[in-house]
């Protein structure tokens, strides 16, 4: 049986952090060839959180050892709103049994430029 942990999410502006709604998070899953794989989109609420979303994860047993699988599974978060720069956070680790809370700071652009945003990475675990 696979293991599985919660990803949850809070949109926020960025210098304010105040709450934002109407959000766009998608959360994405590279599968062994690269690609792809949606596994949630969804809205911000007033509180700027969007319903967690369970990730399957790899089992705990399974990274016991020097050399064996991470024992957590990576996803990127794209969050996108209308007037505010698209931000991007890549590897975002979700471990078997946790809740992970990721934080999401988005910057409003000034009404005259285009469309602007930001990637961040996150860098792996020192396990």
């Amino acid at each position: 049986m696979p293991a599985s942990g919660t990803l949850v999410t809070r949109v926020f502006t960025g210098r304010s952090e105040l709450p934002l709604a109407g959000a766009s998070v998608s959360v994405v899953q590279r599968d062994a060839q690269g690609l792809m794989d949606l596994l949630s989109i969804q809205v911000s609420d007033a509180s700027g959180n969007a319903a967690p979303v369970v990730i399957t994860t790899p089992q705990t047993e399974q990274s016991q050892s020097p050399g064996d699988q991470a024992p957590y599974a990576l996803v990127d978060v794209w969050v996108d709103r209308q007037g505010f720069g698209l931000l991007v956070v890549e590897d975002v680790q979700i471990f078997p049994g946790v809740t992970s809370v990721q934080e999401l700071p988005l910057v409003p652009l000034p009404e005259e430029s285009g469309r602007g945003g930001a990637t961040v990475q996150i860098p792996p675990q020192d396990l």
